[in-house]
């Protein structure tokens, strides 16, 4: 191997000693420099020489194949050697390293299986992991993988996070380590927003013409190649063919596309300069936000958007979508510009709009199914994480790898999902090609890479929800039948792409060249072949409403009312748009019924169900033969003791308490606990609220409902009887003592008291009944005076008050006088502080 000059002119360079220094010390460091500072291609070369390294090999993360081929390319050319000698890549489908490699480029996913393999990472001395402000999910898992096999197997490995935007102070906490910060090379960006014209929102019919226009300004107000920020593939063609019909607005300036999806020729190309030094004007995906350097670029045309992965609930996988760019994504567009000299950039979206600040993770937000696959086979998901997984998306993940047979009941792997992990595809799709038969597996190859792809039809076509004539128009494409591309209303270029895509999937299964289906079978093939990537969503029809399917994961879906599927009994749903009762199925197959016996004999079962009939009022109980939750068979049969007793009390949590018997006296009870409670809490009574009552039926109303299978046939005093219960004697004796039902007046009889939680303890009584009682009575140990309903002879209302003494101080006379006149056979003394109390009238002949 030659001895590689550090390349003068990159700004890192001043700080490759400090970072040898600290690897040195640390066995883990947290590196930051901005894009053209040299991170990537200068840090590993000069980490060589170093003692701990010795003769193992580094490895380098990037996040994407180009920038892999070219980092990989430019370091090997500082050594004057091809790709593949000191330095090489590996990255999906294509190695180029040899025995002499010792600096390895490698992607996401093949780091991860390089440490699935082998924990110890034997020969490997360092990994650094490029762009990790990307937060990718496989660049998280391989992080904390690294880092479990740094605690535990190779506490010599060392590991570097590197990226031009990062929250470094918390990632340098997260890992214990030192933090370095490289300075960049980079001139001022005059930002500009150009404003829109009417329909040129991204997504309407003159959004191209916006950016031909800011391409054409870029142009005209900057000297150098122009770089154009677009979400994908597809608007980089649309941008392409808008700037091609207008060559003069360009003023001699090439249109160079850049995205993943190009040639390697191709990519190459775009990453070198303009022959005869000429102008460009590049349009690129966020492939060129941070991970490949382009030469020339004065001026950036950023339209704000990017292809981002979601969790899609409707499909249950992982989907681009367009998103609007993070405030961190937008400046580090911008800066693009201001690598040679002062350059300019401009925004195609309203000044006054507010970026979030950094991008979120793709843990939080994607599906997680390929991640507790990659957990289950490192026998742990104890790991360090900047951003752990979300608990509920991950136990979901689970659930569908264990539907899927990738996991055992035990949690751990079975040997579908060891050749899941060996197949690198998504879960779901990966069984569907695994687990179908010899003769099927090339065309569920077919099937992966249609679902995988946008729907290859359009017109009214596209609005179909028999996923047969997606495959139909392949096999037509194949074929070159004109004819009947034109009657499907198929995009060839899109079919063309899902061709390429099957070729790669069969290749990966091992799968012959064409689909081979008997003409018998033709019908149910496709749904054959893909219950075994949604058996979750296998559905079967409604018998008393043919449009409505029950799901095997209990949820309901319906065909639309033009739907080519309809009449079909058993159906398997790939696609449908959720909906709060039944979603709407978009896209589903039919299958052949005697499939689930023979592939999902494990999802058959038989069980009782008891249910609270509301037509009756009583408990009901079945016999279910059942399909994950659908029932395809169900008779009746006698409700037992031990059936009713859950039954009924569901059914009073369903109704709630007014469904139960309650007593005057079960009231009044229920309200005096309630007081007491508000009152005196430190007494430690329980809880008589219905919210509270109804959490804990099983306690207190359960042992009371044997026998019974109505809910009117439980008495008021049984259910009496099952309340006071709650109250044991001395909580019993403390109620009768702070809050009684009644209370003995001075006329001699006892009165009840009516209490309530939010409004003092009412004594209706009659007035003549208090005479000589000078105090209001009081309860609650005297806290609570009651609140006194003052009656006439006739038992009607004269006063309220809670204050008896000023009541027979300042009220008595003016009532007295009125109810003299009105009851002259009553006692109406003129000092009611002395007469004596009674409730009768006055005697005869006085």
């Amino acid at each position: 191997m030659t001895d590689v000059a550090a390349a003068a002119g990159f700004p890192i360079d001043t700080l490759l000693p400090e970072i040898l220094r600290q690897l040195a010390a640390h066995p883990r460091l947290v590196l930051e420099a901005p894009p053209g500072a040299g991170k990537t291609t200068q840090v590993p070369p000069a980490l060589l020489g170093a003692d701990w390294l010795g003769d193992r090999r580094i490895l380098i993360l990037e996040p994407r194949r180009i920038a892999a081929r070219a980092a990989a390319g430019f370091m090997a050319t500082r050594y004057g050697e091809p790709v593949g000698a000191t330095v090489g890549y590996r990255i999906r489908f294509e190695s180029r390293v040899s025995a002499a490699t010792r600096i390895e480029v490698v992607t996401e996913g093949i780091l991860t299986r390089l440490i699935q393999d082998d924990p110890e990472l034997t020969g490997i001395g360092a990994i650094l992991f490029d762009e990790f402000h990307e937060r990718h999910l496989q660049g998280d898992l391989g992080l904390a993988l690294a880092l479990d096999a740094q605690a535990n197997l190779r506490p010599d490995l060392r590991l570097v996070v590197m990226s031009a935007t990062l929250d470094g102070e918390r990632i340098a906490r997260w890992l214990d380590a030192p933090r370095l910060t490289s300075a960049g090379r980079s001139y001022p960006v005059r930002l500009a927003h150009p404003p829109a014209r009417a329909g040129e929102a991204y997504g309407e019919a003159g959004w191209p013409f916006q950016v031909r226009r800011a391409a054409q300004q870029a142009l005209a107000e900057s000297a150098g190649d122009v770089l154009v920020f677009l979400p994908g593939k597809r608007e980089i063609d649309r941008i392409a063919q808008v700037l091609a019909a207008d060559p003069d607005g360009l003023a001699g300036a090439e249109t160079v596309p850049l995205h993943g999806e190009l040639a390697v020729a191709a990519q190459q190309a775009a990453l070198q300069p303009a022959a005869g030094g000429g102008r460009r004007v590049v349009l690129a995906t966020n492939v060129a936000e941070s991970s490949v350097t382009l030469p020339g670029i004065r001026a950036v045309v950023d339209c704000g958007l990017a292809r981002e992965p979601r969790f899609d609930p409707n499909s249950g996988f992982t989907r681009l979508e367009t998103v609007t760019i993070a405030q961190a994504s937008a400046d580090q567009r911008a800066g693009r510009a201001g690598r040679l000299g002062p350059g300019l950039c401009l925004r195609l979206w309203p000044e006054s709009r507010r970026l979030e600040p950094a991008r979120t993770p793709e843990i939080a937000q994607v599906e997680l199914s390929g991640l507790a696959l990659e957990l289950a086979a490192w026998g742990s998901d104890a790991l360090d994480w900047l951003d752990p997984p979300p608990t509920g998306a991950l136990a979901q993940a689970r659930d569908l790898l264990a539907a899927l047979g990738a996991l055992g009941a035990d949690g751990h792997l079975a040997p579908l999902g060891r050749d899941l992990l060996r197949l690198g595809a998504h879960p779901r799709l990966g069984a569907a090609v695994l687990r179908a038969a010899p003769a099927a597996r090339a065309l569920a190859c077919d099937l992966a890479a249609l679902i995988e792809a946008r729907n290859p039809l359009r017109g009214a076509a596209a609005r179909g929800d028999d996923l047969r004539p997606r495959h139909a128009a392949l096999a037509a494409w194949r074929s070159r039948d004109a004819a009947a591309l034109r009657a499907a209303g198929a995009d060839g270029a899109a079919l063309a792409a899902i061709a390429q895509a099957a070729e790669a999937w069969r290749r990966r299964a091992g799968a012959p060249a064409r689909a081979q289906v008997s003409e018998g079978a033709a019908a149910t093939a496709a749904g054959d072949v893909l219950i075994h990537a949604f058996p979750d969503r296998i559905a079967r029809q409604d018998p008393a409403n043919p449009r409505r399917y029950q799901l095997a994961n209990g949820r309901g879906a319906r065909l639309h009312e033009d739907s080519a599927l309809f009449g079909e009994p058993w159906l398997v749903v790939v696609d449908l748009r959720r909906d709060a009762r039944d979603s709407l199925i978009l896209a589903a197959a039919p299958f052949d019924p005697a499939c689930l016996a023979r592939d999902f004999p494990q999802a058959f079962g038989q069980r009782r169900v008891v249910e609270w009939n509301e037509a009756t009022a009583a408990v009901a109980a079945f016999e279910e033969r059942h399909f994950g939750a659908i029932v395809l068979e169900r008779r009746s049969v006698p409700a037992t003791a031990a059936d009713s007793v859950p039954a009924l009390l569901a059914a009073v949590r369903a109704r709630g308490l007014d469904a139960l018997p309650w007593s005057a006296t079960a009231q009044a009870l229920r309200a005096r606990v309630e007081a007491l409670r508000a009152w005196r809490p430190e007494l430690g009574l329980p809880d008589f609220s219905e919210p509270a009552l109804l959490a804990t039926l099983e306690t207190w109303l359960a042992p009371y409902l044997t026998g019974v299978r109505r809910l009117d046939a439980i008495g008021a005093a049984t259910l009496s009887e099952a309340l006071a219960g709650r109250l044991d004697h001395r909580l019993r004796q403390t109620l009768d003592a702070e809050a009684p039902a009644t209370i003995r007046v001075p006329s001699g009889m006892e009165r009840p008291i009516t209490y309530a939680a939010d409004a003092p303890p009412v004594l209706a009584v009659k007035l003549q009944e208090l005479f000589g009682l000078a105090e209001t009575p009081r309860v609650a140990g005297g806290r609570v005076p009651l609140l006194l309903h003052l009656l006439s002879p006739a038992g009607r209302p004269i006063q309220v008050t809670g204050d008896l003494k000023s009541f027979w101080e300042r009220t008595y006379p003016d009532v007295r006088k009125e109810l003299k006149g009105r009851y002259p056979k009553h006692p109406w003394p003129d000092d009611p502080w002395s007469a004596p109390p009674t409730h009768r009238a006055k005697p005869r002949g006085r």
